[in-house]
């Protein structure tokens, strides 16, 4: 990323998080072939799937508090140590063929455990490595980073690799896992552990002075979970992105359900160009996520993201009124980009007007809130679906688009009172 300015240890965290998008590409299209050769049941193979899902709805909060807690960028490094581990394991027992659905089931769940803590430290690390006014950019480049490891390499890759040899890619996912644990250890900036403020009181600001601001374990585990919590609820804006978020989860959960199926049977596309088709989705999301940064120094963060909202209302409109692959991918390819922009700027809010001791829980709290909404949104998807086909899915998830861009361009208006400079929140 020659010219981006943001610092070697931006340049170290972003090649770890691409490494290890790009093992986890390999590693879960390689999971579902692997229990479809064990077994024909359903059943198991959606439960490796599911396995995978419900770790961040059980422990997201956890890992936050452990996120905030401990040293970030050790953290990191110790779980990806520790997933290596895992994945080497899982690679020798298919290698000699002592592999079964548990032993599947239970590398799922432990892994995405392993992540949540991962991902709560990341989001937490992060704004001790750029400056506060180029967030937006940072998220943005990460995002695209990861989405064309993962889309472009990872994905098609792992049925290769795995018709060579089924161990092959999970042997080559704990190497990534590896190698971006080792990239994270060679970061010279120490992560935020703190900030001196007022835990008691929801949307309280911090008053740093130069000091260093310590966790207060004594406050206890519940203690520390809820006062994150209360972070959001007090901070109004913050608290109405959340929302949002889970509003338009629901919608793009429900969508991602059933679109193999619109794809094939509406905009008839042929199921050798679906791999084509859903590449659309990812150019779309690489693009968006490059832009982030420009939109929010061009609008400001708040306005950018009620555009986004209502341009990924339009998209996705045209998206449910499509009947020929080309419409249906430019459409798609548009909504995606919406969304990178979206997750990049609201990740970056959070990030510039959060406590740094907080960050950890802040963030998770906000992805759990989040993520509630996408398993009622898939049901619901597959029970429409099976009754009056995709479509009214599709018109569905448009209107609820349009219900929360109208939220939106009603509660996200910028604070009256601007947050404190980042140099008041957080020390290095």
């Amino acid at each position: 990323m020659p010219g981006s300015r943001l610092g070697r240890d931006y340049h170290l965290l972003w090649s770890a998080a691409v490494s290890s998008r790009f093992g986890d590409a390999l590693r879960t299209p390689a999971l579902a072939l692997l229990a479809a050769t064990l077994t024909r049941d359903p059943r198991w193979i959606a439960g490796v799937t599911v396995a995978a899902q419900v770790p961040p709805l059980l422990f997201g909060l956890v890992g936050g508090v452990y996120a905030d807690r401990w040293d970030r960028r050790r953290t990191m490094a110790l779980v990806d140590g520790v997933r290596a581990a895992v994945v080497a394991a899982l690679a020798v027992a298919v290698a000699v063929d002592r592999v079964g659905m548990a032993a599947l089931l239970l590398a799922a769940f432990l892994l995405a455990t392993l992540g949540t803590l991962f991902d709560a430290a990341s989001f937490a690390l992060l704004p001790a490595l750029v400056p506060p006014a180029a967030l937006s950019r940072a998220n943005g480049r990460l995002q695209a980073g990861t989405a064309l490891a993962g889309g472009f390499l990872g994905a098609p890759a792992a049925g290769v690799l795995f018709a060579a040899a089924p161990a092959l890619p999970f042997a080559l996912d704990a190497v990534t896992f590896a190698l971006a644990a080792s990239l994270v250890l060679a970061l010279s900036v120490p992560s935020p552990r703190s900030c001196t403020f007022r835990p008691g009181e929801p949307g309280s600001k911090p008053h740093n002075k130069g000091r260093n601001c310590k966790i207060d374990e004594k406050r206890g585990f519940w203690g520390e979970i809820s006062e994150g919590v209360r972070w959001i609820r007090g901070d109004r804006t913050l608290w109405n992105v959340t929302l949002l978020s889970a509003g338009s989860n629901l919608a793009i959960s429900g969508m991602m359900a059933v679109l193999v199926l619109h794809a094939l049977d509406v905009l008839r596309v042929t199921p050798t160009g679906y791999g084509l088709f859903t590449a659309t989705a990812i150019i779309g999301a690489v693009g968006g996520a490059l832009l982030a940064g420009r939109l929010a120094a061009r609008f400001g963060t708040l306005p950018a993201l009620r555009l986004v909202l209502a341009a990924q209302t339009v998209a996705l409109t045209g998206f449910a009124l499509a009947r020929h692959p080309v419409a249906g991918g430019l459409t798609l390819a548009t909504f995606a980009a919406g969304t990178s922009v979206w997750n990049s700027l609201w990740a970056s809010y959070g990030q510039r007007n959060v406590p740094a001791a907080l960050l950890g829980r802040v963030g998770a709290a906000q992805r759990m809130v989040g993520l509630l909404t996408a398993p009622v949104g898939a049901a619901l998807a597959g029970v429409v679906a099976a009754a009056y086909g995709t479509v009214p899915v599709m018109v569905a998830a448009a209107a609820t688009f349009a219900l929360v861009t109208l939220a939106a361009w009603r509660v996200l208006r910028q604070p009256a009172t601007p947050a404190p400079p980042r140099e008041t929140v957080a020390t290095g």
